[in-house]
């Protein structure tokens, strides 16, 4: 009997949209406690544990729809798509955040970075601070947000499925 293997597509997809909109409810519940321009590792990592858990899932579901198989190349492949998918979603939603919700996001963005910059560097001259503050703005459009967290939905995608790629990888051939 011949062994066909499962598509990741279905996968990604599902997954990817799960990831997508769990990642935009996370947002709004910052939101909501208005600790939208707060930085903290907490976010950050509880971002990154939410993404890891998702693709885990959907890496564990091809491997179940693909007889129990999975090799690095379809753990990448899967997980990847799941990151992107969840990426587009994510920049959809800062666009709408940024346009419609919070219209004035990046003069926010621009003006707790002055109070942040002052805060640390007192010594600051006039010219170093709109020089910082321009590149802030730039960072904070639409468009290179968009960028952004497309770039960092590949680059964390890839790096978490690589990860748990090596956990669940279970070739054909090794069983």
């Amino acid at each position: 009997m011949e062994n066909q293997s499962a598509q990741p597509k279905n996968v990604m997809i599902t997954y990817g949209v799960i990831l997508g909109v769990l990642s935009v409810i996370f947002a709004l519940v910052y939101y909501v406690l208005g600790k939208t321009y707060e930085q903290d590792s907490l976010r950050s990592i509880l971002s990154f544990v939410l993404s890891a858990v998702v693709i885990f899932l959907g890496l564990k579901k091809f491997k179940e729809l693909n007889n129990g198989y999975l090799t690095i190349g379809q753990a990448i492949k899967t997980g990847l798509g799941i990151a992107m998918i969840s990426g587009l979603i994510s920049v959809i939603y800062t666009i709408l955040f940024m346009t419609v919700i919070e219209p004035e996001y990046v003069n926010n963005v621009v003006e707790v970075s002055r109070q942040a910059i002052l805060e640390k560097y007192p010594d600051f001259s006039d010219e170093q601070l709109e020089q910082a503050l321009d590149m802030t703005r730039k960072f904070s459009s639409p468009g290179m947000m968009a960028g952004i967290i497309l770039l960092f939905s590949a680059i964390f995608g890839f790096i978490i499925s690589l990860i748990e790629g090596l956990i669940l990888k279970n070739n054909p051939e090794t069983v």
